[in-house]
């Protein structure tokens, strides 16, 4: 069975729009494992305009079951995640101004800046992940890297699912069955959903891991927290 990551950025967004701390993220985080998700994932970036470091150091003694960290593995980050020593951690590389993630790795361009993150990270014993674009043609640089894992990132899917889900998912077929050659590991995220959820899970070869965090817990919004997870956990039983 695929993994569930839930990422609880949005939670965060929520409580921050008010302040205090309502609702709490470190509740949330063991609500959602008590439901059944297999980790959590986290994405703090500099301006703290969802996830704080401080909830970054609060998490990291609640999370028992797996603790994803991503970002930009700017100088202060790296030196946080060696710090927390989360079981994976996942580079992205968003703008500090991007709204949210909105491109993989160029693996090529990157290559020696992605050896020597990942190596201090593998040093310290965390697994590595790189987000990366459904482009098979990219997998032997991110093998190149010394990851552990790549993430696929999953809005092109997502965005012309509805259209043409054959034609949708294909790229990222192609992109995980290069990663398999390279033994490298696959996970996959980014608007994720119950909608689509299924079936790409069904046809994308070896995934380890979803992280999904926005429709999510949005969907809670209506259906529950508990209902919520235990729905995508369902969707995630493939055969």
């Amino acid at each position: 069975m695929t993994k569930l990551s839930v990422n609880i950025n949005k939670i965060a967004t929520i409580r921050n729009a008010r302040g205090g701390n309502l609702p709490s993220v470190t509740e949330a985080a063991v609500k959602i494992q008590e439901f059944g998700a297999h980790g959590i994932t986290i994405h703090p970036r500099p301006d703290e305009r969802h996830i704080t470091r401080k909830d970054v150091y609060d998490l990291k003694p609640l999370v028992y079951t797996e603790f994803n960290i991503e970002g930009n593995p700017h100088r202060p980050f790296i030196d946080m995640v060696l710090e927390v020593k989360p079981e994976q951690v996942t580079l992205v590389p968003d703008a500090e101004n991007a709204i949210t993630s909105n491109a993989g790795w160029d693996c090529e361009k990157n290559l020696d800046f992605l050896k020597s993150v990942i190596a201090e990270f593998k040093n310290a014993g965390i697994r590595t992940s790189i987000f990366l674009d459904p482009n098979p043609e990219m997998v032997k640089f991110a093998a190149e890297t010394g990851t552990d894992r790549i993430e696929l990132y999953t809005e092109a899917y997502a965005k012309n699912y509805a259209a043409d889900k054959e034609k949708a998912i294909l790229p990222y077929i192609k992109t995980a069955e290069e990663a398999s050659k390279y033994n490298l590991g696959i996970n996959a995220g980014h608007d994720l959903s119950l909608e689509n959820l299924k079936y790409f899970a069904e046809n994308i070869p070896n995934l380890l891991e979803v992280s999904i965090g926005h429709a999510l817990i949005s969907e809670a919004l209506y259906m529950g927290m508990e209902n919520t997870v235990q729905a995508y956990l369902k969707r995630l039983m493939v055969w």
